[in-house]
């Protein structure tokens, strides 16, 4: 039976009527009142609508929790063009402009993001993942033409105002990448002159990073060629470990399987890498370097963006 005089000892002061309705149930002297009284109690459920109704300073603290997670949500989202080089280097009105389209999204290993011949709908600006430029020889074989990360972006014909992938663009390393799609970036580049003048440089390092591995394919002995394609990866993704597994190395350096596990092997007899179940760690830096090739070193020059 319900008691009108229940929750006198409760102050009912900017409570919702449901709430209120809800406190006359309980009996004079209840338990629950005493909890509510002492601020133990938060919500309580009215069975009659099968809802949970918050008491007013839990609902403030919710939606003081939220206002504070939106807003850490938000200075991250807008921390992340910044770890872009492309991105970092455009400021000011083209900087606001480009942040409503700039869309973060996970990409997995093995995605793929443009095919050869395919339309080019988004464009990629990789914050900690890296992306694999593939170019198809003889059928279903493939080779590394390019490496995207952190410095750069994935879909640059469309800067070139070309709409066409001329490669297959393939995630080699998981991570996050701000996208955006191609008519707001295309609209971007003839409205300013900023992110322009930082694609263009960009070619400019993808021209010489395509030229640089094919003569690196053509010269250099495979264990050289992979110690050099595993530094490339470790500062474009910028993590101590990488996912690649065996098929994605033989893919992306146009080799069988087993001459990957011979030289990655090798690398690992060494002590300058751990390999275990495509699990790859560089234990030492300046041994690993000593190893390769030497490739890597200016195509990472040609990636810094000088005003």
């Amino acid at each position: 039976m319900a008691n009108d005089g229940a929750a006198a000892s409760v102050p009912t002061r900017r409570l919702s009527p449901g709430l209120q309705r809800v406190l006359r149930q309980l009996p004079m002297g209840a338990p629950e009142l005493w909890a509510i009284e002492a601020g133990e109690i938060d919500a309580v459920i009215d069975y009659g609508s099968a809802n949970a109704i918050l008491f007013p300073d839990a609902r403030r603290a919710l939606r003081d929790r939220g206002k504070r997670t939106a807003a850490a949500e938000h200075r991250a989202r807008c921390a992340l063009p910044r770890r872009n080089g492309v991105l970092a280097a455009v400021h000011g009105a083209a900087y606001r402009r480009l942040m409503p389209a700039l869309e973060p999204v996970l990409l997995e290993a093995g995605d793929v993001l443009h095919e050869a011949g395919a339309p080019i709908r988004h464009v990629y600006f990789p914050v900690d993942c890296v992306i694999c430029l593939l170019t198809t020889i003889d059928g279903p074989q493939t080779v590394a033409t390019g490496l995207v990360g952190h410095e750069g972006m994935a879909g640059i014909p469309l800067a070139l105002e070309v709409g066409v992938s001329a490669v297959r663009a393939e995630v080699q390393v998981s991570g996050t990448a701000l996208r955006m799609a191609a008519t707001p970036f295309t609209n971007e580049l003839k409205r300013g002159p900023q992110l322009r003048r930082q694609l263009y440089r960009y070619v400019q390092m993808e021209l010489t990073q395509a030229r640089l591995m094919a003569a690196c394919i053509a010269s250099h002995h495979f264990e050289q060629r992979l110690a050099s394609w595993f530094l490339m990866i470790a500062d474009r993704a910028s993590v101590p470990e990488m996912c690649l597994t065996q098929e994605q190395l033989a893919a992306a350096l146009n080799v069988r399987r087993v001459s990957v596990t011979l030289a990655s092997g090798s690398l690992r007899s060494c002590g300058l890498i751990s390999y275990h179940r495509g699990r790859i760690a560089i234990l030492d830096r300046a041994g690993l370097e000593r190893a390769s090739c030497g490739c890597w070193r200016p195509v990472e020059a040609t990636t810094r963006h000088d005003d």
